[in-house]
């Protein structure tokens, strides 16, 4: 690898490090390619990425960044898992963790917050963007949907009253 390419590198991670609501810093030492494939595959499906970059190289990226304070993690076989959504990574990692032992989470870093492993386990607890999304529209919703049933009771009262004194008629 030249210069060129380790500064092209370096500007990338750069901007993985600014933009990423999420970077969670893992060891994957013994992983098989198609297990490799499969945490991709998964994180791509939750809007995330994996990225293998040299460590020293990612240090250099972390220089002047908010999550500067993981550097001491990028040590060994590191894989960056991330995503703009400040859950997804952190969910995928976690999971994957635990199905697969070879892959072992050392922390990572939201925002300026720096997170141990038990911290990416916190992160990975979350609802996601998505979740909380659901949540507010719901809350929003419930009072329209309990208005609307509270004008449409009387309503209904009356067709039943009504329907009861036909009834009656006819009999």
């Amino acid at each position: 690898m030249d210069r060129a390419q380790k500064e092209k590198v370096v500007e990338e991670l750069g901007q993985i490090f600014e933009s990423s609501g999420v970077v969670v810093v893992a060891h994957y030492e013994g992983m098989t390619v198609a297990q490799m494939q499969d945490l991709r595959a998964r994180m791509r499906e939750a809007g995330g990425s994996v990225r293998v970059a040299k460590n020293t190289l990612a240090k250099i990226a972390l220089e002047g960044k908010p999550c500067e304070s993981m550097a001491g993690l990028l040590t060994g076989m590191t894989v960056l898992a991330f995503s703009e959504d400040p859950v997804a990574a952190a969910k995928v990692s976690v999971d994957y963790a635990k199905a697969n032992d070879k892959f072992a989470i050392l922390g990572g870093a939201m925002g300026t917050e720096a997170l141990d492993p038990a911290g990416v386990k916190v992160v990975a607890a979350m609802p996601s963007r998505e979740e909380l999304i659901a949540q507010i529209a719901s809350c929003i919703g419930a009072p329209a949907s309990n208005i609307a049933g509270a004008i449409g009771a009387p309503a209904s009262n009356i067709a039943g009253i009504l329907k009861t004194l036909e009834e009656r008629e006819a009999a």
